[in-house]
């Protein structure tokens, strides 16, 4: 599918000097910088050298002085609290950090995942009776909540007190709980709404421990895995996200936990962990647990203390891991012949699957596989407990959570943000909800959302892509929604020399533009099908990012294609 190419608005001029002068760089990287509401030397200061004391006073967020005092007196009274958080990586990482620290000033607590099979996204009945049963009298929900208003409101009148950290969107009516952390409720000051549920845990946390003069360094040390969550949720990293991602990032370098450490061992990552090897390498691990058995395995690991421990069980992960691309292979497979093969389907607005038998734990990563073939919202459902269960994607601009919500006469529940949902119906409620979506979804969606679009910072001639100017991208790190790694166009570029094709599917080429003394290597990952045009000569516009290669002991510069637009 032909993407489009939509250029960043170029800032005023002034604005560009200002900033260019005062920080003594080009224009092109004053433009960048601007682009990103970066604007004075102060916020540049924040932007390339961030802070943890710039981070929000926790006390800013609403309940956040209930959630401290009734976790304060918890412990005060002795009593037992459970870590109630959800089976993929936020949540995962939400329990494994919450427990790690909390378990250094109190040891009368535990924690709890639902089984994605037995029990479903959420606080289940299961989750609650084991609770009552083993005398836990406080639970703090992790990324998971803010919606459970039946259940909490029953087990409330059982004994049970709650504090919610959660960083979805609220429904009309809220649990009765003891403190409600979220963010997005629409009454709550703090002043940065994006963070994960992980990140909500941690705020607590920091409160908490500022409440009571402790230490904030082993605090600090539980950014790695505040990082992993960040990446993995596909969270703005901006405000906040951006100064937590970053000194998580460096601990995740330095010194990352065992299980974090096996892990990137396991991946094979052996450049510098970033955002990008995160969301493809450790992420996906980490979920695979929960996605084909129990995600405590998942907890477990990144509870360790000891690199033989965690050793082992990564490998157990790992395996989880491969038997977890075997099913979204076939199933994606399966998904896109049923789109295929059907009229109606290939010219719809939206897509909605469903098949009995298909494995729960990966039809979340089969609805973005369709995406990448059918640029369109995109619900796979699957048949659990006598219930269609499913999970939805979306494409960049629609909020596929108000088109489920829109839809909401056919579902029992529902839940999630803007680019990605869950929900569960009654099998028979199947076809007229299909029916219904694709007619919300046809009558809100404007059609440039259904083209896949390469969102480009700037225009550039090869001359401008020197050492000094790769540095200062680098500094621009951690790349990700809201801050992507730049992306640039140049015009008039033909092949230097003759393209290979390596792996069947990838193009390695010497690219040069008119007009410039420069040659640069370039690679394009999946773009094996541009060989011909490329090797007859035709010049072409080229959008790519810019990378240092590393190979053999030699660095240098390197053009990462992202998209090719052959001239006329």
């Amino acid at each position: 599918m032909e993407k489009r190419w939509v250029y960043k608005e170029v800032p005023e001029t002034e604005k560009i000097n200002s900033l260019a002068s005062a920080l003594n760089i080009s224009a092109d990287i004053a433009t960048m910088l601007t682009q990103r509401e970066v604007e004075t030397f102060e916020q540049a200061r924040m932007f390339f050298r961030p802070s943890i004391d710039q981070l929000h006073d926790p006390f800013l967020m609403k309940d956040m002085r209930k959630a401290v005092e009734r976790l304060d007196l918890a412990i005060k009274n002795r009593e037992k609290i459970l870590i109630y958080g959800d089976y993929d990586v936020d949540g995962t990482t939400s329990v494994a950090l919450f427990y790690s620290y909390l378990h250094l000033h109190y040891q009368r607590i535990d924690f709890y995942i639902p089984d994605r099979y037995k029990e479903g996204y959420g606080l289940s009945e299961l989750g609650m009776q084991y609770a009552l049963d083993h005398d836990y009298s406080l639970i703090v929900t992790l990324d998971c909540g803010i919606k459970a208003v039946d259940i909490i409101n029953k087990y409330a009148e059982k004994g049970l007190d709650f504090i919610i950290c959660d960083h979805h969107n609220p429904g009309n009516e809220l649990p009765r709980a003891k403190a409600l952390l979220d963010p997005k409720q629409s009454d709550c000051p703090y002043p940065y709404k994006e963070l994960t549920g992980c990140g909500v845990g941690f705020k607590l946390l920091y409160a908490w421990s500022i409440e009571n003069n402790h230490d904030l360094q082993p605090l600090h040390d539980t950014l790695d895995l505040l990082v992993v969550s960040i990446a993995s949720d596909i969270v703005p990293i901006t405000g906040e996200n951006r100064i937590l991602a970053y000194f998580g990032l460096r601990k995740l370098n330095e010194s990352p936990r065992p299980g974090l450490k096996a892990l990137i061992k396991a991946a094979m990552i052996r450049k510098e962990v970033n955002i990008t090897s995160i969301v493809f390498g450790i992420g996906p691990r980490i979920n695979a647990a929960g996605r084909v058995a129990h995600a405590k395995a998942a907890v477990e690991l990144l509870l360790s203390d000891s690199d033989q421990e965690a050793t082992h069980l990564s490998k157990e992960i790992e395996g989880k891991n491969n038997m977890r691309r075997e099913f979204d292979l076939n199933i994606t497979q399966e998904a896109l012949e049923l789109i295929e093969s059907d009229e109606d389907m290939r010219n719809a607005s939206s897509t909605v699957l469903f098949k009995h038998g298909w494995h729960k734990g990966v039809i979340g990563i089969v609805a973005s596989r369709c995406i990448e073939k059918f640029h369109r919202p995109t619900i796979i459902l699957t048949e659990s407990n006598n219930k269609a269960t499913g999970s939805a994607r979306s494409v960049n601009g629609f909020d596929v959570y108000q088109a489920i919500s829109a839809c909401s006469e056919y579902l029992d529940q529902f839940g999630g943000h803007a680019f990605a949902a869950g929900l569960t119906l009654p099998l028979e409620n199947v076809d007229p909800f299909r029916e219904k979506f694709e007619e919300v979804v046809k009558s809100t969606i404007i059609e440039e959302q259904l083209i896949p679009q390469e969102e480009i910072d700037l225009s550039l001639d090869f001359d401008q892509i020197t050492w000094k100017f790769q540095r200062i991208l680098k500094q621009m790190a951690p790349f990700g929604p809201g801050n992507m790694k730049p992306v640039f166009v140049s015009h008039n570029i033909s092949a230097a020399n003759r393209p290979r094709v390596l792996k069947e599917s990838h193009l390695k080429v010497e690219v040069q533009q008119e007009g410039s003394n420069v040659t640069l290597p370039a690679i394009g990952f999946g773009m094996a099908d541009y060989f011909e045009m490329i090797t007859s000569g035709m010049r072409f516009s080229l959008a790519y990012t810019v990378e240092e290669n590393n190979f053999m002991g030699r660095k240098e510069l390197q053009l990462v294609m992202k998209d090719i637009k052959f001239d006329q």
